[in-house]
């Protein structure tokens, strides 16, 4: 499927898992819609929390309609679809629309939505995200896409997302993607603050934040553009979330070495005193303040910046993938501190392997089946990054560091990442038959019996020093469910 922004149908996603085969997604219905792009614009003023917006959406039908549905919180005011006037009802946060005349399959579609609202009046709920927070100098959006403009139901759907805000004159406004004309522009009711992505990004991963921010402009080695931006009353916290997310262009520059050429065309990060969690937005995640009161932490933005490959470009939507995202982040924070001096991946995940007897329940829970009641990190985050140092402890680093970058760059658009796809292109990839190495370390709900780094290698004495960094981060983003509504994360 494509993307064709703001329009489209439910999606049924089954997900089953046992401990002998793959735990997979049943593949997904056909949503009728393929989106391509959302232009949004919006008119915002913080005082009354009122937003009004026109977003159009452009899209291919791919099977003949009679009516679409799009998910959408916000009272509209009306919809045309391919310029004509479109009925529509909304209910649970769907927004179901009727075309005057049926879309053929095959056909176009551009579908513009007319809306205004108080967003903060609408709560929240399962699968929506973080919701519409309300802060003193504007609001946060995070994964939240419903509270601001219309997007796809189905939520591997993947579509780039233009922006255009206008605030009030000296409120920023920060988005994924590129800043446009350098910052804000004049506009007859205030600031108008644009934003452009393009490459095709989840609507899960959306990001609007607007309020006082100390926003940077920049550019990376690599020419990308950078935009960081740092809420203005963070103290004594402002120092370390500088210090740690200013390097957020070097260590992409270390992530694209390991990982294949970085996803996005933008880069950056959003440090929000406000904001309670970390979100690995597309192009630029948003910290949370509160999340740098031990220091300066560069493993957390190694780990949030990886998400852009896998998380978002790879883009997991099942409870049983979400190692996928969550394993293959936390080995970067392996890679990152092996290249920051403080303990390689292969001491990390040995230390890691020894401190877990074969009686720890931690074992119970195999990366491709946690319990969904569980907010615990070793199942997903830490035993997902043991797999794939065993991984790499068997093929060795050449093969292992062309299957992380050929997983990334072989993902289409609009497409849900599955555990037996990434086995096969290792062993693909490898040569090697990898079934073994897999059934253990994914599925089998027991401690496998050879540790990450191979038979031969004794106990690890050390700990190493990036070891407690690593799990606190992995504790505190499992416990508060950091990918937000749409799965624990």
């Amino acid at each position: 499927m494509s993307r064709t922004l703001a329009t489209i149908v439910a999606v049924v996603l089954v997900a089953s898992t046992t401990s002998a085969t793959a735990a997979e997604a049943v593949p997904r219905a056909d949503d009728g819609l393929d989106v391509s792009h959302y232009s949004v614009n919006l008119d915002y003023r913080p005082d009354s929390d009122t937003l009004a917006g026109v977003t159009t959406i452009l899209g291919t039908a791919t099977q003949a309609l009679s009516r679409f549905e799009l998910r959408f919180l916000l009272d509209v005011s009306s919809i045309s679809v391919n310029n004509e006037p479109a009925a529509f009802t909304t209910k649970d946060g769907k927004l179901t629309v009727t075309p005057k005349k049926p879309v053929a399959s095959g056909g176009d579609l551009i579908v513009v939505v007319r809306y205004h609202d108080n967003p903060g009046k609408h709560p929240g709920g399962d699968g929506q995200g973080w919701g519409w927070l309300r802060t003193p100098t504007g609001a946060v959006a995070v994964e939240s896409a419903a509270w601001w403009y219309p997007s796809a139901v189905d939520e591997a759907d993947q579509a780039t997302l233009d922006l255009t805000a206008v605030v009030p004159t000296g409120v920023e406004v920060i988005s994924n993607g590129a800043l446009q004309y350098g910052g804000p522009v004049p506009a007859p009711r205030g600031d108008q603050w644009s934003w452009r992505g393009e490459r095709p990004q989840p609507s899960a991963s959306a990001l609007l934040a607007i309020g006082q921010y100390d926003v940077k402009t920049g550019t990376a080695p690599d020419g990308q553009p950078v935009v960081t931006a740092y809420s203005t009353d963070l103290g004594a916290l402002d120092a370390p979330a500088r210090a740690s997310v200013e390097r957020t262009p070097e260590i992409v520059q270390a992530l694209s070495e390991w990982f294949g050429p970085y996803p996005y065309r933008a880069e950056g990060g959003l440090v929000d005193s406000k904001f309670f969690n970390v979100v690995a937005t597309a192009t630029r995640p948003i910290y949370a303040g509160s999340y740098f009161q031990g220091g300066a932490n560069a493993s957390m933005v190694a780990h949030e910046n990886a998400h852009q490959w896998y998380g978002n470009a790879v883009h997991p939507i099942d409870l049983t993938t979400t190692w996928l995202a969550e394993g293959f982040a936390t080995y970067a924070e392996f890679l990152w501190s092996e290249r920051e001096g403080l303990g390689t991946a292969a001491e990390l995940a040995q230390y890691y392997y020894d401190q877990h007897p074969a009686d720890d329940p931690v074992w119970r829970q195999p990366p491709t089946n946690p319990d969904p009641a569980s907010n615990a990190a070793f199942p997903v985050y830490t035993r997902g990054a043991l797999a794939l140092q065993a991984l790499r402890s068997k093929v060795g680093d050449p093969v292992f560091f062309r299957i992380m970058s050929d997983w990334a760059a072989e993902q289409k658009p609009d497409t849900a990442p599955t555990t037996a796809a990434f086995v096969e292109l290792a062993e693909r990839v490898s040569g090697l038959d990898l079934s073994g190495l897999f059934q253990a370390w994914l599925y089998a709900p027991e401690r496998p019996g050879t540790g990450p780094d191979g038979p031969a290698v004794a106990r690890l004495a050390a700990k190493p020093k990036s070891c407690d960094t690593i799990t606190a981060n992995g504790e505190r983003l499992a416990s508060t469910r950091h990918q937000g509504g749409r799965r624990t994360g």
